[in-house]
């Protein structure tokens, strides 16, 4: 499944996308999944910056669609692992909330049909493999309206160890979005975690689509 069986049940670089594959990562809690927004990406919804049609990318069990369903704005959550999805149903049937949440992959957005003003991205850049990280973004830029906006929370070189996922440098955000896109901002961040250290190094990348 990933590069190396980490102890803290963080993933490396997946390889695989079987849904069986990404399913094994909630067998239990898996580190990322918090219960709640990640407070950085909160702090974006606080301010207004995320509105329109929102697509939460590589959702987990949903908590950022839900936190853009809760302001009133359209919300979809895609992801590989057919049991978070149904975890991410139950929660917005619970809270009546009318996110939509489907089983998709991220390098295929285009096969959603539908068309998005803000995306965002809570740990799945970071897992991505070199190889993926073009089809990603061209599959983001697919179903991003121009002018919309991207915003993604990834583990920052600056975390120190090699526990969990990959570290990326702001250097690599700016190559992978060179392309098509403005990047307007990329700050430092935490991301919370269930596992000791409970937070890691990040970066809060604001991208434009252009």
């Amino acid at each position: 499944m990933t590069d190396k069986g980490a102890m803290d049940g963080m993933p490396g670089v997946v390889r695989p996308r079987r849904p069986e594959d990404f399913d094994a990562l909630y067998t239990v809690t898996p580190p990322w999944d918090i219960g709640r927004p990640q407070p950085a990406l909160r702090t974006v919804a606080e301010s207004g910056e995320v509105r329109g049609e929102v697509l939460d990318a590589g959702c987990g069990t949903g908590e950022h669609a839900l936190m853009a369903a809760a302001l009133g704005l359209g919300a979809t959550g895609v992801d590989a692992a057919p049991v978070a999805i149904e975890r991410a149903r139950a929660k917005a049937r619970e809270r009546g909330l009318a996110a939509r949440f489907i089983v998709a992959d991220v390098l295929d957005l285009p096969s959603l049909d539908g068309r998005y003003d803000t995306v965002l991205d809570s740990a799945m850049f970071h897992v991505l493999g070199d190889a993926d990280r073009v089809p990603y973004v061209e599959s983001l830029r697919s179903v991003l309206r121009p002018g919309g906006r991207y915003f993604m929370l990834c583990f920052s070189e600056l975390e120190p160890g090699d526990w969990g996922p990959r570290r990326i440098t702001q250097d690599e955000i700016g190559q992978s979005f060179a392309a098509g896109w403005r990047v307007d901002s990329v700050e430092p961040a935490e991301l919370d975690l269930t596992v000791p250290p409970f937070h890691a190094k990040a970066w809060l990348a604001a991208l434009t689509r252009i």
